[in-house]
């Protein structure tokens, strides 16, 4: 029964969500066309449910000549590739507002794991051992609020296993607003990501 009411629910506030945040979608369109060259929406490709792939949106934040599927952190120096908007969209999470659309079809839900990059194997292997490759993928999670990019990916993958040991609506409401709080505090969001092993890719 909660698998329905879960995608009810993530049908009905991203349809809200997407009306609501019109102006600030449309703004953040003419930015970015603004700011560099290039499309405004980025696209990649990613493991959802079930290892299954599918392509999230986001808005473009780096340029065009930005090496594709080179984790960021192994550039030599990312913030030379982020652009002047991608900063700010960066910063306040506001580049993850096109997944709203992946949430619409139904690739994402509002709340579950992060979708990893389709080469992150690692942490896909790390998931398999706590059931968390079995849940529909989130625009935030457990994770995500415990620490996001700082995270290494075993301590990741374990608080994804415990996020499917707990959801329920009351846990993902909980999520949904600790996450607001976070984005508030710019809490976790470290480019290239920091902890042991991670691999945060360009536009990620």
């Amino acid at each position: 029964m909660y698998p329905l009411i879960k995608r009810l629910t993530d049908l009905g506030l991203a349809l809200s969500a997407a009306a609501l945040l019109s102006p600030l979608i449309l703004a953040a369109c003419l930015w970015i066309k603004l700011d560099s060259p290039g499309p405004v929406l980025f696209r990649q490709k990613r493991f959802g449910r079930t290892r299954s792939y599918f392509y999230i949106l986001k808005f473009r934040t780096m340029r065009q000549d930005t090496p594709a599927d080179v984790p960021t952190h192994l550039l030599a120096d990312p913030r030379t590739f982020i652009t002047r908007s991608g900063a700010f969209l960066r910063r306040t999470s506001l580049d993850e507002l096109p997944q709203l659309l992946n949430i619409i079809k139904g690739d994402m839900s509002l709340v579950g794991p992060r979708p990893a990059l389709h080469n992150q194997y690692d942490l896909m292997a790390e998931r398999e051992r706590w059931g968390a490759n079995e849940v529909p993928v989130g625009l935030t999670g457990w994770a995500q609020i415990n620490g996001r990019d700082e995270l290494p990916i075993p301590v990741k993958a374990a608080l994804d296993g415990e996020y499917v040991r707990r959801r329920s609506f009351f846990f993902d409401l909980q999520i949904m607003v600790l996450t607001g709080l976070r984005v508030f505090q710019a809490r976790g969001v470290v480019e290239g990501g920091t902890g042991a092993g991670s691999r945060k890719g360009p536009e990620t």
